[in-house]
C-alpha cells in the first residue's frame, strides 16, 4: 500500500490563527475560553470563540457567504502556496476535497429563520445552499479551482478524524494524488442548544477524567491538511474505525467500540501498543464518554502511554474536533512535546488509572501519536501519526 503523508497543516480555533501560537499557549498550558451567552440566550457559558479577524469571501452568491466558509478560507489562507504547488504539479482533475462538519453554515441560516419566525417570509436574500453539509467543501473546491472528487463527510464529533480516513484512501486508490482535508464547523445557537437540552455543557471551563467533571464546553475550529503520498510533514500511519450504534447520543460503557478502533488502527499501523508515545483522548469531560475511554485506554494501553484532553484548550469543535487534534498532534510531532492536561488534578477514583500529561514535556522526541474521536451513534475512529526523522 502507499504510505500517506500530511504534508502541510493549518489551525483555526481559540488558541490562535496559526500553528506557532497554538504551539506556545499549549506548551504555556493556558487555555482560551471565552465567557458568553452570546449561543446560549440569557445563560452565560464558557465557549471556544475564535476572535480573531476572518477573510472576506470574495464570490457574490449568498450561498457562500457563511462563517464557515470564511474560517475554512483563513486555513486555506494559511498553507495555499504549498496548495497551489501541489495543484500545479499533479493537475487540478488530480486534486480532491473532504471536508468533514457537522454546522456547515447554519449559524448564518438562524438569523434568516429567526426573521421568517417573525415576519413569516423568508427573506430574498437566504439561500438553502448556506447550510447544506457539503457546502465547505465545494467553497474549498471553488476557491482553489480544484475538480477532483469533492464531498462532505458528516459523522458528529467525528467528522474531521473520517475526512483525513477518507483523503488516505483516495490517494493510496490512485483516484487522487493529492487531497485538501480536514474538519471546519463553527458554533451556533443550534448545537450550544441542543447540547445544553441534552444536560452534557458545564458552566465552568470543562474538567475531563476528573471527578468534579460536569460537561462539556462548545467550541469552533477550522483545520485542514494537504494529503500526498509524498514523505514530507507527518505520516498518517495507521486508522481504526467501528461502529458499535450502542445509543444515539451516548457511548457503550464498556468500551468495546474504542477498544476496536485503537486496536484496529494499531494493526494497520503494524506497530504496538507500546511504540504509542502520546494519545489526544477524545475526553469531552462528560461522566460516559470519560468513564469509557478509561476503560478502553486501560485496555488496551495500560498506564503506558502518555494521555491528554485538549478540549479545555478549544472547548469541543465537534466537526472539526477530529481534525484539529490530528493538528495538535502534527505540531507536537513536528514541534517535539506532548500537550499537559489541563484540569482540577482530582482524578476521578471509579475510572482505572491512566497516565495523563501532568507537565509539558520538550525533551524526548515523540515518533507515534495517537488521537481518538468517538461521535454519536457510536461512530469510533482513531488516527495514529508518526513523526518524520
Amino acid at each position: 500500500m502507499k504510505r500517506c503523508y500530511l504534508n502541510s497543516m493549518a489551525m483555526l480555533s481559540a488558541l490562535g490563527d496559526s500553528p506557532a501560537q497554538v504551539c506556545e499557549r499549549l506548551i504555556s498550558g493556558q487555555p482560551e475560553l471565552t465567557f458568553t451567552d452570546q449561543f446560549s440566550s440569557s445563560e452565560v457559558l464558557p465557549l471556544g470563540l475564535y476572535g480573531g479577524t476572518l477573510p472576506e469571501i470574495s464570490f457574490s452568491d449568498t450561498k457562500w457567504q457563511s462563517r464557515n466558509n470564511r474560517f475554512a478560507l483563513a486555513a486555506l489562507q494559511q498553507i495555499r502556496s504549498d496548495i497551489d504547488a501541489a495543484v500545479k504539479r499533479y493537475g487540478a482533475d488530480r486534486v480532491g476535497v473532504v471536508i468533514g462538519t457537522s454546522t456547515s453554515g447554519i449559524g448564518d441560516s438562524e438569523a434568516f429563520l429567526s426573521h421568517r419566525a417573525q415576519t413569516g417570509q423568508l427573506s430574498d436574500e437566504y439561500d438553502y445552499g448556506l447550510q447544506e453539509m457539503g457546502a465547505t467543501a465545494a467553497f474549498v473546491a471553488k476557491q482553489l479551482n480544484v475538480n477532483g472528487p469533492i464531498f462532505a463527510i458528516s459523522t458528529a464529533c467525528s467528522s474531521g478524524s473520517k475526512a483525513l480516513a477518507s483523503a488516505r484512501r483516495l490517494v493510496r486508490s490512485g483516484l487522487c494524488d493529492a487531497v485538501i482535508a480536514g474538519g471546519v464547523d463553527t458554533l451556533c445557537h443550534l448545537t450550544v442548544q441542543g447540547f445544553s437540552s441534552l444536560e452534557a455543557v458545564s458552566n465552568q471551563p470543562c474538567n475531563p477524567f476528573s471527578v468534579n467533571r460536569n460537561g462539556i464546553n462548545i467550541g469552533e475550529a477550522a483545520a485542514l491538511f494537504l494529503v500526498t503520498t509524498e514523505a514530507q510533514g507527518v505520516e498518517l500511519v495507521g486508522v481504526g474505525e467501528s461502529s458499535d450504534a450502542h445509543h444515539i447520543s451516548a457511548p457503550d460503557p464498556s468500551g468495546g467500540g474504542a477498544v476496536r478502533c485503537m486496536s484496529a488502527a494499531l494493526a494497520d499501523a503494524g506497530i504496538a501498543a507500546e511504540q504509542i508515545s502520546y494519545i489526544n483522548l477524545h475526553g469531552t469531560a462528560t461522566a460516559l464518554n470519560d468513564q469509557m475511554e478509561a476503560l478502553a485506554v486501560a485496555a488496551v494501553f495500560g498506564s503506558s502511554a502518555q494521555c491528554s484532553s485538549t478540549k479545555p484548550f478549544t472547548g469541543h469543535t465537534l466537526g472539526a474536533a477530529g481534525a484539529l487534534e490530528a493538528a495538535i498532534c502534527w505540531l507536537a510531532l513536528q514541534e517535539g512535546f506532548t500537550p499537559v492536561h489541563h484540569w482540577d488534578g482530582v482524578y476521578d477514583p471509579e475510572l482505572p488509572p491512566i497516565n495523563l500529561v501532568t507537565e509539558t514535556n520538550t525533551t524526548e522526541i515523540p515518533e507515534y501519536m495517537l488521537s481518538n474521536s468517538f461521535a454519536f451513534g457510536g461512530n469510533n475512529i482513531s488516527l495514529i501519526l508518526r513523526g518524520l526523522r
